[in-house]
């Protein structure tokens, strides 16, 4: 089974680049089978990976909550599974 991990934040009014920069640098271990990172106005980052593991697998890495003063709410993330 393929699961998707989204992982979205909004960063504080002019430091997409910033959060994009932050977003892209951390590496996640073990990889994923995919990674993709995305951005949208309003300073918005999107981060999906893709996983061969079952839905309810714990412990699947991702990104963190990003360092204090850079984003504008924490982070929102969902979890998917390939149909």
């Amino acid at each position: 089974m393929t699961v998707a991990l989204m992982w979205e934040a909004r960063a504080v009014a002019g430091r997409g680049e910033e959060l994009l920069a932050w977003a892209g640098a951390h590496e996640l271990t073990p990889a994923p089978l995919r990674r993709e990172t995305f951005r949208a106005p309003q300073d918005r980052v999107l981060v999906i990976t893709w996983w061969d593991a079952p839905y309810d697998e714990p412990g699947l890495p991702e990104l963190p909550e990003p360092g204090e003063g850079l984003v504008t709410r924490p982070v929102h993330r969902w979890r998917f599974e390939q149909v």
